[in-house]
């Protein structure tokens, strides 16, 4: 079935969305979603049903429209969490969250960069449904636990339980690679440099010893099935990746993903064809995440970056 057309496409705000709540709040939906989810797509179809939602209301009684709109999609995205993670079980190799265009705006603000990066959105798939929602409205958002009780229709104790096990475990998991975006382009055009190369021990050079490298094809591109640990294995890999037809002539644009610096490969066709995602520290990646599935890269495709 084809993918309805989005509600929370980026663009100047115009009189008509000023006047209605759900335009107005556009773009704090999706990105309560898509930080629920994990997935563009989803977050996307979650919008379109909350403004359905929202478009058959009985407003008469709706007090705080910003409200009662952030707890509609919250709902909905708690429900298709569940389905997802059904999903997801089966899913052929490595997960990976659906990457999204971002504008370089987020990235001046470091922590909402964090809240939608991808090594975050890897550590929240990591909690319960309700876990992930009470720690996105509560730490990104600053929900208070009175609020979140009404939101999830918990008591205040079971939320703050909630909130003290989300914290915890996030903190726990959370990446910690506090590199400049300068430094980080520079690693990252000296390592696809090396991989042009063809010299896996120049590529070594700009890996960390303990260097994971993450690859998400979904079965329908071939990919590693699971993570590749270590400099030697993941240069290997590497160089064989880039080997391919479809990478071999393709065009690397830097572009800003997920409010941190990414790569995207372009075939000489116009195609999006993947993305890469490095964290780096100390002048060389510890973590690499290369997006190959098709399905998956809508939200880099977009005419406009999104703004949080």
């Amino acid at each position: 079935m084809p993918r309805r057309r989005a509600v929370c496409e980026p663009g100047a705000v115009t009189t008509a969305q000023r006047e209605d709540p759900f335009l107005e709040n556009r773009r704090l939906l999706f990105g309560t979603a898509y930080r629920m989810l994990g997935s563009v797509a989803d977050a996307e179809d979650v919008l379109q049903d909350a403004w359905l939602k929202w478009a058959e209301a009985d407003r008469s009684g709706v007090l705080n429209p910003r409200a009662y709109l952030v707890r509609t999609v919250t709902n909905l995205s708690l429900n298709k969490l569940t389905s997802a993670r059904a999903r997801r079980e089966s899913y052929v190799g490595t997960w990976l969250p659906e990457p999204l265009l971002t504008a370089p705006d987020v990235a001046e603000d470091a922590e909402l960069a964090e809240s939608v990066s991808l090594a975050m959105l890897v550590v929240l798939e990591t909690l319960s449904p309700l876990e992930r929602a009470v720690f996105v409205l509560r730490e990104v958002f600053g929900y208070s636990n009175a609020e979140l009780a009404e939101t999830l229709g918990k008591s205040e104790a079971a939320v703050r339980q909630l909130a003290h096990r989300a914290k915890a475990h996030v903190q726990e998991r959370r990446p910690r690679f506090e590199t400049g975006a300068a430094e980080r382009r520079a690693v990252t055009e000296r390592f696809l440099a090396a991989c042009g190369s063809g010299e896996a021990s120049k590529v070594m050079e700009l890996l960390a010893p303990e260097v994971v490298s993450w690859s998400d094809g979904g079965g329908v591109v071939r990919a590693a099935l699971r993570p590749i640990q270590g400099s030697d294995r993941v240069a290997r890999w590497a160089l064989g990746v880039l080997a391919k037809p479809e990478l071999r002539d393709a065009t690397a644009a830097f572009c800003w993903i997920n409010g941190e610096e990414g790569v995207l490969f372009t075939a000489p066709d116009g195609s999006l064809v993947g993305a890469l995602a490095v964290e780096v520290l100390d002048g060389v990646v510890h973590t690499m995440r290369c997006m190959i599935n098709p399905a998956k890269l809508d939200g880099l495709r977009r005419s406009e970056p999104f703004r949080f």
